[in-house]
């Protein structure tokens, strides 16, 4: 039997140790070269160098204990049960429970605090807190989480996050300092814990009682009509809070995350799973570009209040190139149980595209090339006649793809991760048959309104200021970019944090007009959705339906105006009601396969857009 490598050794000892603290003798400690996670007693912590280097080491003994420690002294089920429904409030929710198990650990053990130390200086690396600028770019439940560690712990805010947490200090302290003493002071009581948490949510305007009237300062009030009802957790009141608790709640929870390239692991366990209380699990919602007005239809009642905050992007401008490629793997990891499926309908598309590129001959002809199949003819009566071949081109059109993904936060998980999948293969498989593709995705940058919304109060809340968010378009591939060079940006679809809200109108606009100006023949759109567009800040101030008339004139526009074929695949979310051709798949795995079939349709349908 071969000898244990010291990796080997030192896996063995960190199980022991992690199913001590967690008083649980079936915990499993699995490598993860993406980001950590727990499912259950399983555990998925960073993988370190085969030497050992002693940081790597700390920091995965640091993940290792946090999650132990949940294990030993979270409660899911009553965890679960005072979740607020607000997105960022669940956020901050989470990471402060995350916080108070943790403190648990440290203030009893001076290992654990070291370990915990190291996995917080990790976390807290990724983090978007230490890219803000200004307070409305400060994640809440980073700063939060941090400020109320300093107090429980006694560790010292992170070096790299300490600008970031300086940008939202002062408004913490005003709003709910003396709360971290009371909480301080039910540690051990997770139920106390919980309440003393929500009652300082609300302090900080991210929640409200469920008995508690609608503002007075919301002109229009909040209710939206029943498409807003489809989405799962997006949208949801927010009234007129104090406008620096929403400015700031930009960027949310990064959390433990969901993700792990440990092949023991199922895909399913791996996104879907997760107990109630996994950080960021509503909060990672996409954010959509804004558009210049220039580019909106004539006719259209809509507006954007300020269009200076939003953001055209690429891919590599929103995460550094070494988490992109800890993503990618992670996004990798998760075609092993798709790929097989996938890859055979694109096999299919690509032989149905091929079929109509491929040229064909015209036989017995009088002249031109010699048709090998009547050679002997030839031989034995050179004279005879209709012995040529000519070759015949079939007209194909030369195509372009653009896939525009909604990044919104109800496409966290498992519905983001196929997007990527099929994206990723659909890519490949069109530029092995010469057709060139483009993979956008559309969000915001911020939750319930970012700088914009800060503009308009600061403004005096004019009535119908029209869009009051600030718009985050992803450019992911672009058309002449080959696969090769962009394949490594389609992992930023797995980031924590990056999936917000949706404006879907302003977002097909965007992606239309990469088209119109394109040189291809044919230009074809696909939208991929789960949801109807929803952005709190905006529909509270602005008539109802607001977001969602602007989509219906859109799609109009295009559909009838617009040379590009548009063509739309919903997910658990009935589009036919918005786009002509259209169809809604109610289970994420016929993801896939809906884009092959769809396209190859729009290829052999000369005829024009039908309804499905």
């Amino acid at each position: 039997m071969a000898e244990e490598s010291p990796l080997d050794k030192f896996k063995h000892a960190l199980t022991g140790a992690a199913r001590a603290i967690a008083k649980d003798s079936e915990v499993e400690v699995a490598w993860s070269a993406d980001v950590p996670g727990a499912s259950g007693n399983r555990f998925r912590v960073p993988l370190p160098a085969r030497e050992l280097p002693g940081e790597q080491v700390t920091e995965a003994r640091g993940f290792a204990d946090s999650f132990a420690l949940k294990l030993r002294h979270h409660n899911a089920g009553l965890h679960a049960t005072g979740a607020p429904p607000e997105p960022v409030a669940r956020a901050c929710y989470d990471a402060i429970e995350q916080v108070r198990y943790e403190a648990l650990g440290a203030n009893r053990f001076g290992g654990i605090k070291s370990n915990l130390d190291a996995a917080t200086e990790l976390r807290t690396a990724g983090d978007d807190i230490v890219r803000a600028q200004n307070s409305s770019e400060v994640p809440l439940q980073t700063a939060l989480s941090l400020m109320l560690r300093e107090q429980l712990t006694g560790d010292p805010i992170p070096e790299r996050a300490k600008a970031g947490v300086g940008l939202v200090r002062e408004f913490i302290e005003d709003k709910v300092g003396k709360d971290f003493d009371a909480l301080s002071q039910q540690l051990a009581d997770q139920e106390a814990f919980q309440q003393l948490t929500l009652d300082m949510l609300r302090e900080l305007d991210l929640t409200r009682p469920t008995d508690a009237p609608e503002d007075t300062d919301n002109d229009d009030g909040e209710d939206e009509d029943g498409a807003d009802d489809e989405q799962t957790g997006d949208d949801q009141d927010e009234g007129d809070a104090d406008p620096q608790s929403a400015e700031m709640a930009g960027e949310m929870a990064e959390g433990d995350g969901e993700g792990d390239a440990d092949s023991d692991m199922s895909a399913e366990d791996e996104i879907e799973e997760g107990e109630p209380g996994e950080d960021g699990d509503a909060s990672n919602a996409p954010v959509r570009p804004n558009r210049p007005q220039a580019d909106i239809p004539d006719g259209l009642d809509y507006k954007a209040f300020t269009d200076r905050f939003d953001e055209e992007v690429e891919a590599p401008e929103l995460c550094d190139a070494e988490e992109l490629d800890r993503l990618r793997a992670y996004l990798d990891s998760q075609l092993t149980g798709l790929q097989g499926v996938v890859t055979r309908l694109a096999n299919r598309l690509q032989r149905r595209l091929m079929a109509q590129q491929n040229r064909s001959w015209d036989f017995d002809q009088e002249e031109g090339v010699l048709d090998a199949a009547r050679l002997s003819r030839v031989i034995v009566s050179p004279g005879t006649a209709l012995t040529y071949k000519v070759e015949r081109d079939i007209d194909f059109k030369d195509t372009i793809v653009t896939l525009l993904i909604d990044n919104s936060g109800s496409m966290r998980g498992r519905p983001i991760s196929i997007a990527a999948i099929s994206a990723d293969i659909l890519a490949r498989t069109l530029e092995r048959c010469g057709v060139k593709t483009e993979i956008l995705g559309f969000t915001t940058r911020a939750w319930k309104g970012g700088q914009a919304r800060e503009a308009w109060l600061a403004d005096g809340k004019p009535q119908n200021p029209g869009r009051l968010n600030d718009l985050r378009h992803i450019i992911y591939k672009q058309a002449d970019e080959p696969w090769r060079r962009a394949r490594r940006n389609l992992g930023l679809m797995m980031r924590e944090g990056l999936l917000k809200e949706n404006i879907d109108g302003e977002a097909l606009l965007w992606a239309h007009s990469r088209l119109v100006y394109r040189p291809e023949e044919r230009r074809i759109l696909m939208v991929i959705s789960d949801g109807a567009p929803v952005d709190d800040s905006t529909l509270s101030v602005n008539s109802a339906g607001y977001l969602e008339a602007h989509l219906r004139g859109v799609i109009d526009w295009i559909e009838n105006v617009s040379p590009v074929q548009l063509v739309a695949i919903g997910i658990g979310h009935d589009v036919t009601r918005y786009y002509r051709r259209a169809v809604t798949i109610m289970d994420v795995e016929q993801l896939g396969g809906t884009i092959m079939e769809q396209l190859a349709e729009l290829f052999e349908d000369e005829k024009g857009p039908r309804r499905r």
